[in-house]
């Protein structure tokens, strides 16, 4: 008869109690904020034989406070927005303001074709499409005769 340890015998249980107290909700460290405790925006970078998609959750911007540059093969994406308004009345005013900016940089594989990037913004979601280089991308496969 082998001896076992109790939590040896529910292994799935404590494995489930473990990661559940391990999860996001008792997590209070910064790893979602930048150095400013300002939050960064989500991204998805998904990859096809064709390129690479980023997709940037932003909502309530506009297209025009973005600002995306390349340089030394570093894709650059920031975003500064500045809000005020002011509310004067009989007995008192108010002034209130708001700034938000984040910069994300990503270092570009040498696949991708940097002259032919484009990007839009829709729905609240920023999409950059990088295509990856012809001499990149899959060739399908190609039936070699023997002579």
């Amino acid at each position: 008869m082998t001896l076992m340890k109790r939590n040896e015998l529910f292994p799935t249980w404590s494995k489930f109690f473990n990661d559940f107290i391990d999860k996001d909700i008792f997590d209070y460290s910064n790893r979602h904020f930048s150095n400013t405790n300002t939050t960064l925006p989500a991204v998805n970078i998904k990859e096809d034989d064709g390129g690479y998609m980023v997709e940037m959750a932003v909502p309530g911007m506009e297209k025009a406070d973005f600002r995306i540059n390349l340089e030394n093969n570093m894709l650059c994406i920031s975003s500064e927005k500045k809000s005020e308004s002011e509310k004067k009345d009989d007995n008192y005013s108010r002034k209130e303001f708001s700034y938000q900016s984040f910069s994300r940089s990503f270092s570009l594989p040498e696949s991708a074709d940097e002259s032919k990037i484009d990007a839009k913004y829709q729905n609240g979601i920023l999409i950059i499409n990088i295509p990856k280089k012809e001499e990149a991308k899959p060739k399908p496969p190609r039936y070699i005769e023997i002579s």
